[in-house]
């Protein structure tokens, strides 16, 4: 009897469309590369998406385990996943000979070294293993008395806990005085707004001694600036920071952030985000940008975060405006809509207000951009966001209405920023294409002819100058 192939049952995003299949190493990347450890999203709850990584890691070659844990760590800066991915790792024979070398690159800062045995002991107490304690043994010769001062706290796993049982060896005499100050716990606390305000020190003058004194980073300002305007801290010792801090390394959702909660320093926010980007080469040719502003982009990133996936997108996008030489921008729920290409906050004011923050159509987004609407017309067919079923803009050219109506929009890329949970397919581009996604959701429609990027660093964007640029070369 001949065989009968059966093909696979389709799989489906959280809106119900169909999503493309991927091999392993791709759905560990999109679960990897924008993913809060344990923390739960709009639609999938942490646990899932921890679990999903946990099952995925044995099925995917280590070296490229490996790799994912190093880039998700160095280039898309985020912290817990990569050491969970470590800690896989060690579980698996096939994997287990890249631990020590992984886990002594991921870990960046003192506190990861206790963090990774946290995770180590989730379910259970348990001896570590030889690579681990190889790896934690390397990197905790990376730190300084500052950095070991600084993250000294009183946790459940303490640094000297970490050092006794790694049983690290000191580069030197001096580095073997600074551990066993640690051990006595002797270290000289370190001039840090965390200890000054631990140690319940007067909040106003601790925050305005600090700027005072430029020990305040960039990102510990940019997320204080709430705290800071709670204690009446001087408006004008505020401004003036923002010109001293270096902002190089922060990344406009930062910008975009603090201004929620600071809106009347906006000027300064926006001259600091500019600055954080100026000076980067231009992404040649013609560029449109489709921003997804749906509901569920409208969400917070976790349940502890009150960052938006709107802001992360938003800061992509004013990233790209900046970088692109000629750029086009559209949003799309359920329309499609084009925003004047604004730079910095206009440019997210735009995005956000361009309509109503309902269902997620990009493939019916990406129609219309191919095709123009010259097949739309007025009519009377229902209105799902509840607008007046005369609309004029209505479009028949696809499902959801629509206010572009110009022609074909001709591109040399397009850039589609979303969370990938369509109510459809989406169809090939015209051009290069890129699907960014800025989630951790297990299915996701842009791949096959796309070029599918999973993260909100800046890094995304500097993989397509650097791809292009290579191909032109």
């Amino acid at each position: 009897m001949a065989k009968v192939n059966v093909p696979a049952p389709s799989i489906k995003t959280h809106e119900g469309g169909t999503a493309k299949r991927i091999n392993p190493e791709l759905q560990l990347r999109r679960s990897v590369m924008a993913c809060l450890l344990w923390e739960d999203s709009f639609y999938e709850s942490g646990e899932d998406i921890a679990s999903r990584i946990m099952q995925t890691i044995p099925k995917v070659a280590p070296a490229t385990v490996a790799a994912i844990a190093i880039e998700a760590r160095e280039q898309m800066k985020l912290r817990h996943v990569p050491l969970l991915i470590v800690r896989e790792m060690a579980r698996h024979k096939e994997h287990k000979a890249l631990v020590a070398d992984t886990l002594s690159r991921v870990i960046q800062r003192a506190d990861e070294l206790s963090e990774f045995l946290a995770i180590y002991w989730k379910e259970k107490k348990q001896p570590l293993s030889a690579q681990v304690k190889k790896g934690l043994a390397a990197a905790f010769t990376k730190f300084s008395a500052y950095d070991l001062a600084k993250y000294n706290r009183d946790g459940t796993v303490k640094l000297r806990d970490v050092l006794f049982l790694c049983h690290a060896k000191p580069k030197d005499e001096t580095q073997a005085a600074m551990w066993k100050r640690l051990i006595a716990g002797t270290l000289e606390s370190p001039d840090t707004w965390e200890v000054e305000l631990s140690a319940g020190k007067d909040k106003k003058e601790t925050w305005t001694r600090l700027m005072a004194e430029k020990k305040l980073g960039a990102l510990a300002f940019l997320r204080n600036l709430r705290n800071m305007q709670g204690v009446d801290v001087d408006r004008k010792a505020m401004k003036d920071y923002f010109t001293t801090m270096k902002v190089d390394r922060v990344l406009p959702y930062r910008f975009i952030a603090a201004a929620r909660f600071a809106p009347d320093l906006e000027p300064e926010l926006e001259t600091s985000m500019f600055k954080a980007i100026e000076g980067a080469d231009k992404i040649k040719g013609r560029t449109v940008l489709l921003i997804d502003v749906s509901g569920s982009m409208d969400s917070p990133i976790s349940n502890k975060s009150d960052l938006k996936r709107f802001d992360a997108a938003c800061g992509l996008a004013i990233l790209a405006r900046e970088l692109c030489e000629d750029v086009r921008v559209f949003t799309f729920s359920e329309w499609l809509c084009e925003v004047p290409p604004r730079r910095g906050f206009a440019l997210r004011d735009a995005i956000v207000q361009s309509q109503p923050h309902g269902g997620t159509w990009v493939g019916a987004a990406v129609n219309i951009l191919h095709k123009g609407n010259a097949e739309g017309i007025t009519g009377n067919s229902p209105n799902q966001m509840g607008f007046q079923r005369n609309h004029p803009l209505f479009c028949r050219v696809s499902n959801p209405k629509t206010d572009y109506h110009g022609g074909p929009v001709s591109y040399d890329r397009l850039i589609v920023i979303t969370d990938e949970q369509a109510h459809d397919s989406i169809p090939d581009p015209k051009g290069k294409g890129y699907v960014i996604n800025v989630a951790a959701y297990q299915n996701g429609v842009g791949y096959g002819a796309w070029n599918h990027i999973d993260s909100w660093s800046e890094a995304v964007l500097t993989y397509i100058q650097r791809s292009e640029h290579e191909v032109i070369d």
